[in-house]
């Protein structure tokens, strides 16, 4: 069980946790609000509650026993009938009730039982109860969309600060270099980017350990990935060779072009 976010339903605080992903809020906090001794097993057997539950674990749940239910329901709104949340689960394989001890103990059901439980303390309640639930939701949302952007706001202005930094617009290629025909398919992409072969780089950088592309950063390493998918692509269509490498090469001026001049990032860092 995950961490309990709270909610606050007409001066009652409610947790709220998350089971496998799913919304279950705390009845056990629900009834505080309910006028009067009552427990949640005196909901539990009322006959139009175990209908409800039976048909949302049909829905829901693929292990539900069914014959177990049928003989709960048999029984439910007798007086001498009394069945506990920890009972009902264990005997229908309920998943739609939890009860949990420990920090975050009591007794929680999922969203849509807690609805059907918050009319069973007041039709107010409910309402106010789905008022603040759907509040919740949407400012988790928000707070889900804003993460998003600002974790791709830091990455993005990093590749654009280090682009400018390291001056990382590729040179376009001259005439002589477009014609030369590389064995190596690897080095038309490094010439297309890096404008320089493998070997070149090793020769004019015998200080530095690995290869060009172990130098790149996160910027050269998106262009590149573009770059492959694109020459697979010309291939695939017939392109020779040096058509192909000054193609990538004006691609790849375009694209570290647009890392290096667009303004949209720091609008997007800054939350616009």
């Amino acid at each position: 069980m995950s961490k309990a976010t709270k909610i606050s339903v007409i001066d009652t605080e409610i947790r709220i946790v998350s089971i496998n992903d799913e919304d279950y809020i705390s009845l056990t906090d629900m009834l505080k609000a309910k006028d009067g001794s009552f427990f949640i097993s005196d909901w539990l057997r009322n006959r139009n509650t175990v209908e409800f539950l039976s048909i949302w674990e049909r829905v829901h749940n693929p292990d539900f026993n069914y014959g177990e239910c049928a003989i709960i329901k048999s029984q439910a709104g007798l007086n001498s009938y009394k069945i506990s949340v920890k009972e009902w689960v264990a005997k229908t394989h309920a998943i739609g009730l939890v009860a949990r001890t420990g920090r975050y103990g009591g007794t929680y059901a999922h969203q849509d039982i807690a609805f059907e439980f918050g009319m069973w303390i007041s039709p107010e309640f409910k309402v106010y109860l789905i008022k603040e639930f759907q509040r919740l939701k949407e400012q988790e949302q928000a707070q889900l969309g804003w993460d998003i952007k600002r974790n791709l706001a830091r990455i993005n202005y990093r590749i654009h600060t280090d682009a400018i930094k390291t001056n990382l617009i590729p040179p376009e290629l001259t005439p002589r270099q477009v014609n030369l025909v590389y064995a190596n398919e690897a080095d038309v992409l490094n010439m297309a980017l890096f404008g320089m072969t493998a070997k070149q780089w090793r020769e004019a950088n015998p200080e530095k350990k690995g290869n060009v592309r172990d130098q790149a950063n996160g910027a050269q390493l998106v262009c590149l990935a573009n770059l492959e998918n694109l020459n697979a692509l010309f291939i695939n269509e017939g392109m020779a060779q040096p058509e192909r490498l000054s193609q990538l090469n004006r691609i790849a001026i375009q694209q570290m072009r647009l890392l290096t001049e667009d303004h949209g990032v720091k609008k997007l860092e800054a939350g616009e």
